[in-house]
């Protein structure tokens, strides 16, 4: 076999590897589009003053265009290695690298207290699952930011139908109970 040949299956295996191998971390690899992520950017209203949590930072769109939106830091949450290896690699490189935190940690166990926005493009399961860790640890005023899929029983104060981008406030007191935040 030729060298060439080598790395075209190399190249093929890690492109089936991120494409659907990377489901065993927990979610396939789909990137946010560019409009989306203004979007999200803009319902966030990031400021200088806050502590942004992107769960699930895949390889950056969105931790990226926080820090470019002035965010104070930004921590991106991502277990998957490879999309792990991409955004560190990718921090090197941005202007505002220094202000990104990179973990590669199971975001159901990280806490979430510190942040003033999450940001989130996560399945359904998941973000019911995060319902019960939203109202146990974002303060009152944290946005969430999500893209696709809502936040039930959370009331959106701002919601785009068409590109599927919901933003919440957690209200000065969040019931533990599951009703409507």
């Amino acid at each position: 076999m030729n060298l060439w040949a080598l790395l075209l299956i190399i190249v093929i295996l890690l492109a089936m590897y991120f494409m659907l191998g990377s489901f065993l971390w927990g979610a396939g690899y789909q990137p946010t589009p560019a409009s989306v992520v203004r979007r999200m950017m803009g319902m966030a209203r990031i400021g200088p003053k806050d502590r942004v949590y992107d769960l699930g930072a895949g390889t950056g769109a969105l931790v990226f265009a926080a820090l470019d939106e002035g965010a104070a830091s930004v921590v991106g949450l991502e277990i998957e290695p490879l999309r792990a290896l991409i955004l560190r690699w990718r921090r090197g490189r941005h202007a505002r690298g220094d202000r990104l935190e990179l973990r590669r940690e199971d975001l159901f166990k990280t806490d979430l207290r510190e942040a003033t926005v999450i940001l989130a493009f996560l399945w359904p399961g998941a973000m019911r699952r995060l319902d019960e860790k939203f109202r146990a640890e974002l303060r009152p005023g944290t946005r969430v930011i999500s893209y696709w899929h809502p936040l039930e029983g959370w009331k959106a104060f701002e919601e785009d139908r068409k590109m599927r981008v919901y933003g919440y406030e957690v209200p000065s007191s969040l019931p533990s109970d599951g009703t409507s935040a």
